[in-house]
């Protein structure tokens, strides 16, 4: 809803209904407003303040539909007030023969509010115009800029890939290599995802952010056609670092379970749930039906892929816990609620 100040009626209808129609029906409601009050206020003040009314009247009509409905709603409401209320009623005989100059001081008193009205007016309108001019070079400069960090991050993972087809497949650094690169990769598709000028400026809807996420990482893991991977996310919203966090946690966790879980197997299932529990507390959630994590694969807590969760879930104010056997492993994410700033 666009704000009070900045609402004008004729375009609000426009091109549906004509300006000039549109104004003059305002400058007829803000009169036959007047007339209420007016009725209204004569049963216990009869005839008290004759021009009080048509003040507020040029006002409403000059803010919202301009000058031309203002002078129009100035016009009607001055010669409703000198045949219905002024001596002698029902007439336009002036009957106190100072009648005529308080007239003409109230036409230049509503013309002067009409004036005023319209300056401001126009004054919000250039102001309203400027803030968009500014918001659409700044969506531009984010386009661009977005542009040029996307393509800096294809390119680093590019190398990395590159540098990685040198070595031998079962050369140790061929493998960190490519762990380099789909993490470079996360970072790509965390950025693609959440700057890219949607929605609240510093929050994510996680529902659509996770769903994202989960298609691009079934495409990027490779896995077996038998291998399903399911995801399912409620529409929370989290600031943005953390929301970042929470994905590149789901990379890191994903990666590990489609390299490790199902060595041997073409069958099997990965679903992550990102959820809000009975608890209230906001929770990522993933599981595998897979052979469990072996010690040689965990990395006895000390590999880099562990290091770089427990620095995620630092970053996401989140504690992670988790459990394995034989028939699976799973993991849950649970966020700590939101600081107060």
């Amino acid at each position: 809803m666009k704000r009070v100040g900045e609402l004008d009626i004729p375009d609000r209808f426009a091109p549906r209904v004509p300006v000039v129609v549109t104004q003059i029906l305002v400058a007829v409601a803000a009169t036959a407003m007047a007339f209420a009050v007016r009725e209204s206020s004569d049963l216990v003040m009869p005839t008290a303040g004759p021009f009080a009314l048509i003040f507020p009247s040029v006002l409403f009509a000059a803010l919202f539909a301009r000058w031309l409905s203002g002078l129009l709603a100035l016009i009607m409401c001055v010669v409703f007030v000198w045949y219905f209320v002024l001596p002698v009623q029902g007439s336009f005989t002036l009957e106190d023969p100072w009648n005529p100059l308080r007239v003409a001081v109230n036409v230049v008193s509503g013309g002067l509010i009409l004036i005023l009205a319209e300056v401001f007016r126009r004054a919000v309108r250039r102001a309203v115009q400027e803030r968009t001019d500014a918001l659409e070079k700044r969506d531009l400069y984010l386009r661009e800029f977005d542009h040029r960090v996307k393509n800096s991050f294809s390119m680093i993972v590019s190398l990395l890939e590159l540098q990685r087809r040198e070595l031998d497949d079962d050369d140790p650094a061929a493998d960190a290599l490519g762990k380099a690169a789909m993490r470079v990769g996360s970072f790509a598709r965390a950025h693609q995802s959440l700057y890219r000028g949607d929605g609240l400026p510093d929050r994510v809807d996680m529902k659509s952010y996770m769903e994202e996420l989960c298609t691009s990482l079934e495409a990027s893991l490779t896995l077996p056609e038998g291998i399903v991977f399911q995801c399912s996310a409620e529409q929370i919203w989290l600031p943005r670092d953390r929301a970042i966090a929470v994905g590149l946690i789901l990379n890191e966790l994903a990666t590990n379970a489609a390299k490790y879980a199902f060595v041997g197997r073409e069958t099997g299932r990965i679903e992550i749930v990102f959820r809000e529990n009975e608890d209230r507390e906001i929770c990522l959630v993933m599981t595998d039906d897979g052979v469990g994590i072996q010690d040689e694969e965990s990395g006895g807590g000390g590999g880099l892929g562990q290091r770089l969760i427990d620095a995620f879930a630092r970053e996401a104010q989140a504690t992670l816990f988790q459990e394995s056997s034989a028939r699976g492993t799973r993991f849950v994410l649970t966020l700590a609620p939101e600081r107060e700033e």
